[in-house]
């Protein structure tokens, strides 16, 4: 059904959004008293740039009303918002108490409620959503014959072979309900799609209901006072996708898992769990279970229920990715799906840009690792992995690092914590750091270095961070050098003063002085 003004209005009276309908000095809740109000709209948008005849536009985040000027003359049919604007535009405005809200829901119905005639499978977690999504998504491929979308913090996929790189982890609802439109319009039968804190936070997934929810870890992250204010919010924002899934897959192992259980059995939902187990660590009994199948654990066997699914040999490194494989293998059993070998060994072949991409000069015995691991966690993952795989050879390791402006501040203290005791070298540079200067994030986390055997530099150019460590390792080939480069994986951009500025990457740098 087309939406129109008339049942745009009788959607949000519905959930209890709509304040009124302001159109000059008529206030009123009866979308009938104005003229056209069952004519379709032609467009929605979030962008007043992009206003045509017949578009309907939310007013959201830092809008400003001289954004409104003119506007009439190109045709704007209605506007949704937390304000009235009746003074700038003669346009009939829907006056809201949550303009994301209502996008959410209006732009679902805009797009004629895509998400019904698809699959969502939705995956949350500090650690581990994209390669959990990309595994799964290779998975269904498989299964489906390519009938599988993709929505991830690094690419989107609507027609399952054309991967676009995406702005943000989750979309904006309304880019969201689009490209879900898109999906189906190409057959795609599944979406899986990375589910964000923040999108709880501001509603990009406000009135979706995933098929299969999968909460895989948790660990603080993202406290800041423009993300989430405490630990407990950042929390409660993730547990948000326990209440809008039919299906839980949870991490047995992951903090607070028994809150989570209690949630989920509260809603009446059912639970299916995947675990990383060694023999050499106690674990949590699971569904489903990576386990590594040799002393270097270069294969792991992976189990559902008892059953044998055989040996992995991923491409992308790292014993935590066969916890993101097992999550994948749980997922398919939350759908109710029967996994063929052949499907389930598609995961070996996904190789994702950025994260866990080695680099090996033997001539100078130096290693190169880019990844995206930003916070504690991810850290100590990372060198939990350069000691299974070197731990022998006694490495020297040098961590290029920075740290995101203006934002998750208690990630500085934690990379360097996490790291300080079990490397050689910190080399602090630029991340993303917006307005917040590059030498005052810098200086605080070489502040946190307390372990006198440690040596630390600030190079403030990343290109420069990178080669200096390069040029460093080269100087001493009778050892092993680790070299890791984290936070900003394959991304040829940084963002300054909110803008990207041309970055030729960490990984292109080590494949040119590598090779």
């Amino acid at each position: 059904m087309a939406l129109t003004l008339a049942s745009a209005a009788q959607l949000l009276q519905q959930h209890h959004l709509l304040h009124e309908i302001v159109r000059a000095d008529r206030w009123t809740l009866d979308a009938g008293e104005f003229e056209g109000s069952d004519t379709p709209f032609s467009s929605v948008t979030y962008d007043t740039r992009k206003v045509e005849d017949g578009t309907l536009l939310f007013c959201k985040g830092a809008f400003r009303p001289e954004y409104l000027d003119g506007i009439d003359a190109r045709g704007l049919s209605a506007y949704v918002s937390e304000t009235e604007f009746h003074e700038r535009t003669a346009a009939p405005g829907l006056i809201v108490s949550d303009v994301r809200k209502a996008m959410s829901l209006l732009s679902a119905e805009f797009y004629g409620r895509p998400q019904e005639k698809l699959t969502v499978v939705g995956i949350t977690g500090t650690k581990g959503k994209t390669t959990t999504a990309y595994f799964t998504h290779a998975v269904l491929s498989a299964l489906s014959g390519g009938k599988a979308a993709l929505f991830s913090s690094v690419d989107n996929c609507v027609d399952g072979r054309t991967y676009v790189e995406s702005d943000l982890t989750t979309p904006e609802s309304l880019d969201a309900f689009r490209m879900m439109g898109e999906a189906v319009n190409h057959g795609m039968r599944y979406l899986v799609m990375e589910v964000s804190s923040q999108a709880y936070k501001v509603n990009r997934v406000y009135g979706l209901t995933f098929d299969v929810g999968v909460f895989l870890n948790i660990s603080p992250d993202h406290i800041s006072p423009i993300e989430h204010p405490t630990f407990e919010d950042y929390l409660w924002c993730k547990r948000q996708i326990v209440d809008n899934c039919c299906t839980l897959v949870l991490g047995a192992d992951a903090d607070h898992a028994d809150l989570i259980r209690q949630q989920a059995q509260r809603d009446r939902r059912s639970i299916v769990t995947f675990a990383l187990h060694d023999e050499a660590k106690l674990t949590t009994p699971a569904d489903v279970v990576a386990s590594p199948a040799d002393p270097a654990h270069t294969q792991y066997r992976i189990e559902a229920d008892g059953v044998d699914f055989g040996l992995f040999s991923l491409a992308i490194d790292g014993d935590f990715n066969y916890a993101n494989a097992a999550a994948a293998l749980a997922i398919v059993h939350a759908l109710g799906l029967d996994a063929s070998p052949e499907a389930l060994h598609a995961m070996e072949h996904v190789k994702i840009a950025g994260r866990m991409e080695r680099f090996e000069d033997p001539s100078t015995n130096t290693v190169a690792i880019v990844d995206y691991a930003h916070n504690g966690i991810s850290m100590t993952a990372l060198l939990d992995y350069v000691n299974e795989r070197f731990g022998t050879r006694h490495p020297n390791i040098t961590v290029i690092t920075g740290s995101a402006g203006n934002k998750a501040y208690d990630r500085r203290k934690e990379i360097v914590e996490a790291a300080q005791h079990r490397i050689g070298r910190f080399i602090f540079t630029e991340e993303d750091t917006n307005t917040e200067p590059t030498e005052d994030i810098c200086k605080q986390m070489a502040g946190y270095v307390t372990d006198p055997q440690v040596e630390y530099d600030i190079i403030l150019d990343r290109a420069q961070a990178v080669e200096n460590a390069v040029t460093a390792a080269k100087s001493h080939p009778e050892r092993l050098d680790v070299i890791l480069a984290i936070g900003k994986g394959n991304e040829r951009w940084i963002k300054r003063l909110n803008r990207h500025t041309p970055y030729e990457g960490d990984d292109a740098i080590f494949a040119r002085l590598l090779g």
